[in-house]
């Protein structure tokens, strides 16, 4: 029976903010050399360069690739697949006693552990209305749809207010902007 092994694998800042606004169930990672996780292996990813933090917890999957008879040294470009078994994106853990010299480390089973043990068990699912509302200038419904998705694939996130509320309690919605509570009341920002 093989070990596992633990790492963590270190992801950009626009890697991590696409990580943050958009829901995956994979991390696929490119171009992090040898050493490096295998198939099964559990995985710390973290973000933030000058302090880093754990965003998330993960397990390297396998991955079947099309081998090309042709290419001398299969293996080495291949991505490594993590699998998310824990999000920590709004809540990241300080990972300050990692030794991360590079887009991936190994890491201690012991600090793993306590890394792991400093974040918040995922918490239980709840139902939410999550609606974006745009007023759009049309000469149909149809065309009022199609403008609709168009503004939402060209602001996304970054631009458009989102409003979150739990099911049946539309009183307590809240506006977000980049995956962030927002404020957008204007009078409130004139204090």
């Amino acid at each position: 029976m093989a070990l596992m092994g633990h790492w963590a694998v270190v992801i950009s800042d626009e890697r991590h903010e696409a990580e943050r606004l958009f829901h995956h169930d994979t991390l696929e990672l490119t171009g992090l050399g040898r050493p490096r996780p295998e198939p099964g292996d559990e995985v710390l990813v973290v973000a933030g360069h000058g302090s880093p933090a754990v965003v998330a917890l993960g397990r390297v999957h396998q991955v079947v690739a099309e081998h090309d008879p042709d290419d001398p040294s299969p293996g080495e470009d291949e991505p490594v697949v993590v699998t998310y078994t824990r999000r920590a994106f709004d809540e990241p853990v300080p990972a300050a006693r990692l030794v991360l010299d590079g887009p991936v480390a190994p890491v201690d089973p012991e600090t793993f552990r306590a890394i792991t043990g400093s974040l918040r068990p995922a918490a239980d699912r709840s139902t939410w209305m999550v609606s974006l509302d745009l007023p759009i200038e049309a000469s149909s419904p149809a065309e009022a749809v199609r403008v609709f998705w168009s503004y939402v694939m060209e602001l996304g996130p970054r631009e458009l207010p989102t409003f979150v509320s739990p099911t049946g309690d539309e009183l307590a919605m809240q506006a977000f902007v980049l995956g962030e509570e927002a404020n957008l009341d204007p009078e409130e920002d004139e204090d």
